[in-house]
């Protein structure tokens, strides 16, 4: 770590997978596969969850699963949904989800495996065009979750 930085919010507990930083908690879930210590999977702050930026990975490997869109939309669903639960949460605590696809094209795939999934009252959705995605993806996903206390 950069001399500057060395000791900025660094904690670590070797006996959990979570860690509290200030009124934070950061989750790095078990059941997901891409574990990259750029990021944290999950932030709690306050009452909300912050899941972030994920990829339909298999859960064994890091590579993205076969199918097209759909079968990845699926697997970002259900990574996300492992993600939420180890936070207490599930899919139908999600607030909002910001949807990155490469082909605009693919929204009526995405969409259609999503309404699949997300079957009671949808969340505020943003679905936006981007030119790339990590490991070649077609579709990524992001989510805010409420936190019942």
């Amino acid at each position: 770590m950069h001399g500057r930085f060395r000791n900025a919010g660094e904690t670590s507990n070797p006996l959990n997978h979570k860690e509290t930083i200030l009124n934070f908690k950061k989750y790095k879930t078990k059941n997901y596969v891409a574990k990259l210590p750029l990021f944290s999977q999950a932030v709690i702050a306050g009452d909300f969850i912050y899941v972030s930026g994920i990829l339909g990975t298999k859960l064994d490997k890091m590579e993205i699963v076969r199918g097209g869109v759909c079968a990845e939309t699926e697997e970002v669903l259900f990574h996300i949904n492992n993600i939420l639960g180890e936070c207490n949460a599930t899919l139908s605590d999600i607030v909002k989800f910001n949807v990155f696809l490469t082909d605009m094209d693919n929204l009526h795939d995405m969409s259609s495996a999503y309404l699949d999934i997300i079957v009671w009252s949808p969340p505020a959705l943003t679905v936006t065009g981007v030119n790339e995605l990590a490991m070649g993806a077609s579709v990524e996903m992001d989510c805010i979750a409420y936190l019942k206390r």
